[in-house]
């Protein structure tokens, strides 16, 4: 790369290489003519207001749900496990409180994921990128590196005097104490993550014994050298550079989505307030800015919102509240920067106070955002109801291949099934098996109580009940042709559950 950058340098003029160079320079002064410039470490400020509180219940209640999760119990009876939330990769299970997902119901966790996909579309709609600036967990963790950052080191210009400042043992000290939380918290998130894959209690005992599976260990170590790099380190460039949803956004938003917002119609010509009062005095024209600076400061992107709408931009609203406490010191209305709409501040550049009577309005308006909502909320409906109504109780039967029938000694026909029987069932439940469709054919098996020609079953909880079973048919009682169809019901004995399985009695084909 510097080879080329010297290739391109030696085979251009300054002039070619910066065509507007000496224009610019004019106007603007010197420019810096490296072709790239480092990134320039960012130093958020502390802030306080209404989006910075916001941020705070999000925070503790996200990373609080996060860690304490695993640990929440929920009793299902002796045979189940007591972890309110579990993905049991040992017997194919997914518990989320008084749910129980089977691998073959996968189908309710396509169902959450649409159902999270339009309500992440209906945010971004409505709100911009409300997701990115509240819950997303890099914002989340990055967020709370930046308060154990603050917490040891001091807010923004402490900060930045210690990293300028020669390598002291205070200097050290400082660096060692807040890196060492850094990476505690980077190992309790690895860890709370594996905690939600088998129980809780038992797996932090095997790990403090080092009796834990390797997968485990590999899995904390992974998580801690990520949370440590993304939240620590890498911070904002995770969102600018390596995050596609920023881009996937700006297709979902439009004029009509809230965003954060500078109204350069109200705060335009910007001037300290020294400089307003001369230029009121003279009858010049004077914006509600103050050009402080104090929106960008407190940006964890470090961008300047005055500059308009930016892909960096996570609509966190801190700048709101560093804005807004900047007005209320020097007396002027707050707002100056605010959550809004593209379309709105179109109107104010026409009149500064404009009002829904001059066509502001808000971004429910958009009846693409109703689609959203509607989506939403019949998915979640269709999931409610088949979640309340779904059997728990399912019965397959796989007929031998090989011999397809067996002729017995009194001329009766003879076919094999493997019946496997599925109680989703937190409780010891009993069925009465039984064909239909078959004249005169008996239903036999080792494995259950026989009466009547009918089969009683004892399946366990939250277990499969896999046996061989026999249909046999006298030969005076044999339908016309080489197969027939029929069926093995399974009926609940107190209860209301039945399964039916459809299947084929073959036979010798009749005699011409």
């Amino acid at each position: 790369m510097a080879n080329l950058i010297n290739n391109v340098k030696d085979n251009k003029t300054d002039d070619e290489l910066h065509p507007i160079a000496h224009d610019v320079e004019a106007v603007n002064g010197p420019l810096n003519r490296e072709l790239f410039e480092a990134k320039k470490k960012i130093y958020p400020k502390r802030t306080k207001g209404n989006f910075r509180t916001f941020k705070w219940i999000s925070m503790i209640l996200l990373l609080g749900f996060y860690y304490i999760g695993p640990w929440i119990r929920w009793d299902r009876g002796p045979t189940s496990p007591n972890q309110a939330i579990l993905v049991d990769f040992e017997h194919s299970r997914f518990y989320f409180f008084f749910i129980e997902i089977w691998p073959q119901e996968l189908y309710y966790i396509a169902g959450l994921l649409i159902m999270s996909a339009f309500a992440l579309f209906l945010v971004t709609a409505s709100v911009g990128r409300a997701w990115c600036g509240y819950a997303c967990p890099q914002t989340v963790w990055v967020d709370l590196f930046i308060t154990v950052e603050r917490w040891i080191e001091g807010d923004r210009n402490a900060r930045m005097r210690l990293d300028k400042a020669p390598w002291t043992f205070r200097k050290i000290y400082l660096r060692v104490i807040k890196h060492s939380i850094w990476l505690m918290i980077a190992a309790a998130t690895g860890g709370a993550w594996i905690f939600y894959f088998m129980d809780a209690p038992t797996l932090f005992n095997q790990l403090i014994h080092f009796e834990a599976a390797v997968v485990a260990y590999g899995t904390i170590i992974f998580f801690v050298l990520t949370t440590y790099t993304f939240g620590g380190h890498l911070r904002e460039q995770v969102c600018t550079y390596m995050c596609p949803w920023p881009r996937i956004q700006a297709v979902m938003m439009d004029v009509d989505s809230l965003v954060v917002t500078y109204h350069g119609t109200r705060g335009e010509p910007r001037m300290s307030v020294k400089k307003a009062k001369k230029a009121t005095a003279t009858n010049q024209p004077v914006g509600d800015c103050v050009d402080c600076n104090m929106c960008v400061v407190v940006c964890p992107m470090g961008i300047d919102i005055r500059d308009g709408i930016q892909l960096e931009c996570i609509t966190c609203g801190l700048c709101i509240d560093a804005c807004n406490d900047v007005m209320d010191k020097v007396d002027k209305p707050r707002g100056l920067i605010a959550y809004d709409t593209i379309n709105n501040e179109k109107i104010r550049q026409t009149k500064r106070d404009a009002t829904h009577a001059d066509g502001i309005r808000w971004p429910w308006h958009n009846y693409r955002n109703y689609v959203y909502m509607g989506l939403f909320l019949v998915v979640g409906f269709v999931m409610l109801y088949s979640l309340s109504t779904r059997d728990r109780f399912a019965i397959n039967a796989l007929h031998d291949r090989n011999p397809l029938y067996v002729q017995l000694s009194d001329g009766s026909i003879r076919n094999s099934f493997e019946i496997k029987l599925l109680n989703m069932q937190g409780k010891l439940r009993h069925f009465v098996i039984y064909t239909e469709g078959l004249e005169g054919a008996s239903f036999t098996t080792a494995a259950g109580t026989q009466t009547d020609g009918k089969v009683i079953i004892t399946i366990e909880p939250d277990r499969v009940k896999a046996f061989r079973a026999f249909v046999d048919v006298h030969k005076d009682n044999l339908p016309a042709g080489k197969q027939t169809d029929f069926k093995i019901i399974a009926q609940e004995i107190d209860g209301n559950e039945t399964g039916i399985y459809g299947a084929k009695f073959h036979m010798p084909e009749p005699a011409k």
